[in-house]
């Protein structure tokens, strides 16, 4: 079983929020994950991420992969050396 540290989009049509999620990568963007470890708002000025860095690490330590998008917000953060 592969695991991707991705986004899960949610909030209203054309004002999106995600969360970062664990999630299996053969299930779909919106549908099971494994575990929430933060958030994304795009929205705000700036943009507003949270993260629990500690379970971050724990996920990259055991090999998830961070999505691009992911893997830029994980560096902001400093789960991610850059």
């Amino acid at each position: 079983m592969a695991v991707k540290i991705r986004l899960k989009r949610m909030g209203m049509k054309k004002k999106p929020f995600y969360r970062v999620v664990i999630a299996d990568e053969r299930s779909p963007r919106d549908g099971r994950f494994i575990e929430e470890i933060g958030y994304y708002n795009p929205m705000t000025n700036p943009a507003e991420v949270k993260v629990d860095v500690e379970r971050a690490k724990y996920w990259v330590g055991v090999g998830a992969q961070p999505t691009d998008t992911v893997r830029i917000l994980l560096k902001k953060t400093g789960v991610i050396e850059k």
